[in-house]
């Protein structure tokens, strides 16, 4: 694993942390397979679901979009991990449920 990808994988792993911390959110399954198959693993993996993850669904119910898998998929930090698809296929799913995009 690069930095980026470590950097990536502890990215996921604050999710986690932040969703439990402020909105009381438990995503057990999502660290096991963060934990289990690295961040970007499992990034992949929830990006090309043909539904949105559960943790996806809970986090836009509590308005944080921002916490979510695909939204860090799509910061420019991360850009070198993922394919233009993998990056699409993000926008798509967060604009589907209301994101703006913020231009950085």
């Amino acid at each position: 694993m690069d930095e980026g990808e470590r950097e990536f994988h502890q990215a996921m792993v604050a999710i986690y942390q932040t969703a439990k911390r402020e909105l009381g959110y438990n995503a057990t399954r999502f660290l096991q397979m963060v934990s289990h198959e690295g961040g970007v693993a499992t990034a992949k993996r929830l990006l090309w679901s043909d539904a949105p993850s559960d943790g996806f669904t809970t986090l836009r119910d509590h308005g944080r979009l921002d916490l979510t898998v695909e939204a860090h998929v799509l910061r420019p930090e991360y850009e070198r991990l993922f394919t233009d698809e993998d990056r699409q296929k993000a926008r798509e799913r967060l604009e589907q449920y209301g994101w703006v995009e913020r231009s950085t």
